[in-house]
């Protein structure tokens, strides 16, 4: 059955190899980063390097190596390759350049940068160094998935492999054609590398490259597999580990199984686990204050107090949704925490303490803003309501429609209404009164020029409109008193000359006539009827004698 030597077995089994060593590979494929997209294909160029185990050859594979298990498996296959004829490395995944030197990204490589490579990175120079003590028998596969973009001033994507050792074969090209290259071709005995590699679009030789080159001789029996064990499952040593880091649920204690178990039965939940992790920066953060099991009612206190400090919670409802933690981090970058938006005891002791003091603080404010603003009520209401007049009442009020007096003012101005409504309806009444003892029209319009609007304006109204109306006695006195034509003209003349308007002197009495007739009773005080009475001819003839005087 294949073979491939995990981390901790690999030197066992080296240590009980016959004296006839066996050939050396290495295969090293990592296709799920921490921090880094995906290599795709490279956990099947692991699984093809495999097939090179019938063939005699000691296979040390790791897929998705992080940097601890990346080096045990180096160090197991450089110590093979010590002893045996022929050696081959497979590295596939993420590669970064300088332009010189080329390295492999292990699974747990972050932030790349030229002085920050470290240990998670596996340098493609080193490896080769290990195959160069091969000359002619030493083949190097790089798998890439880059895309040759600049990563840094100093980095780039991609493996450069600017200087080969001598009698070092190298084969590079995408994972697919790698992965099927191994199997089709390097597993079959006998296979001219040179010449099929040229048959592969995608694959690129370099290095070492003679006309013809057969790495494993034609006639290499393949070992029989050994008959598969029936599946038992995890063993119980890994099933603790992983319970153990499933308690922990920490980026290391995940990496730990992994490095242990690198096809562990959960390693892919493994890897979710440490993605999931690792894409949730302040993770840490979250999970104290869950500790803390903070109720909803201190939810809402600590999303009053932010509220209190002007930050904006949008609502107090015991939920912290993504208003409640951005005015977390506000708050923690003004008073200098790391900004995760998650609390913690000592945080939410602070920002209590700092609430309560702005609360005083603002109350205390309030407070003298209230007695300033009574201080200026009082010093207003002295110059103007206290002195009682309605113009002081009425002035207080249109500043102070609230004030401290401003019950008391309306209460005044209701009283000084009052009085004055009292007042002007006495004079109305005594107004009438004496218009309705003289009982002429002009009376009553006097009445009325007064109070336009008083109780007795309606009758006042009527009085004068009756005045207008001539009575039928009116009529008849006239009548009686047999006025002839000249008698209506001297009365024409005499208005006309008096400067009344009686229109034509013509001895008829008409409109004008009546009028002319009504305003100058008026004036002299007699009924003013518009008809001619005893008294008006007497008065007429008095006023016509006093003229020729």
């Amino acid at each position: 059955m294949p073979r491939s030597l995990s981390l901790a077995a690999a030197l066992s089994l080296l240590a009980a190899l016959p004296a006839a060593a066996e050939d050396a590979a290495l295969a090293l494929g990592i296709e799920r980063y921490e921090r880094l997209s995906r290599a795709p294909g490279a956990e099947d160029v692991v699984a093809a390097t495999e097939a090179l185990a019938p063939l005699d050859f000691a296979v040390t594979a790791v897929p998705n190596a992080r940097s601890g298990n990346a080096i045990s498996a180096l160090q197991t296959w450089a110590e093979a390759a010590a002893e045996a004829d022929r050696v081959v490395a497979v590295l596939a995944g993420r590669f970064v350049t300088d332009g010189d030197r080329s390295w492999l990204l292990t699974a747990d490589s972050g932030r790349v940068s030229l002085f920050g490579l470290g240990d998670r990175a596996i340098s493609v120079e080193s490896v080769m160094a290990v195959l160069a003590r091969h000359p002619g028998r030493a083949l190097l596969l790089v798998a890439g998935t880059g895309d040759d973009a600049e990563l840094t001033p100093y980095l780039s994507d991609g493996a450069a492999l600017a200087d080969v050792p001598q009698g070092v074969t190298v084969i590079t090209g995408p994972t697919g054609a790698i992965s099927d290259f191994i199997r089709d071709e390097l597993a079959e005995p006998g296979t001219d590398l040179i010449a099929r590699a040229g048959r592969y679009r995608q694959l690129d030789l370099a290095g070492y490259t003679p006309p013809s080159l057969v790495l494993i001789p034609e006639g290499t029996e393949r070992r029989a597999p050994e008959p598969e064990p029936e599946p038992e499952g995890p063993s119980s040593t890994e099933t603790a580990l992983w319970e153990g880091s499933r308690t922990l649920d920490t980026v290391a204690a995940y990496r730990n199984y992994l490095s242990r178990y690198p096809r562990g039965a959960w390693r892919s939940e493994a890897e979710d686990a440490i993605a999931a992790i690792l894409a949730e920066p302040n993770r840490d953060a979250r999970l104290a204050e869950e500790r803390i099991e903070l109720s909803r009612d201190e939810r809402r206190g600590i999303q009053r107090d932010l509220t209190q400090l002007g930050y904006d919670t949008r609502g107090v409802d015991g939920i912290f949704g993504a208003g409640s933690r951005t005015a977390i981090r506000n708050w923690q970058q003004q008073n200098g925490f790391a900004q995760t938006s998650y609390l913690t005891p000592e945080q939410i002791v602070r920002l209590d303490a700092q609430a309560t003091r702005a609360e005083a603080e603002r109350a205390a404010e309030a407070e003298r803003q209230r007695a300033e603003r009574e201080r200026l009520d009082r010093a207003y209401w002295d110059e103007t309501g206290a002195g009682g007049t309605l113009a002081g009442l009425t002035t207080y009020l249109e500043r102070y429609p609230e004030g401290l007096f401003a019950g008391t003012a309306r209460e005044r101005i209701e009283a000084l209404q009052l009085a004055e409504a009292e007042r002007a309806d006495r004079a109305d009444r005594q107004a009438w009164a004496a218009a309705e003892e003289a009982g002429r029209p002009a009376d009553y319009r006097a009445y009325l020029e007064r109070f336009p609007e008083g109780r007795f304006a309606q009758q006042a109204r009527a009085r004068i409109e009756a005045a207008r109306r001539p009575s039928p006695e009116v009529q008849a006195a006239e009548r009686a008193l047999g006025l002839n034509t000249l008698t209506i003209r001297l009365i024409e003349q005499r208005l006309s000359a008096l400067g009344f308007a009686a229109g034509a002197v013509d001895g008829q009495i008409d409109a004008d006539t009546r009028r002319a007739l009504s305003a100058y009773q008026e004036g002299q005080g007699l009924n003013a009827t518009g008809f001619v009475d005893q008294g008006t001819i007497v008065r007429l003839i008095a006023d016509g004698l006093e003229a020729l005087r």
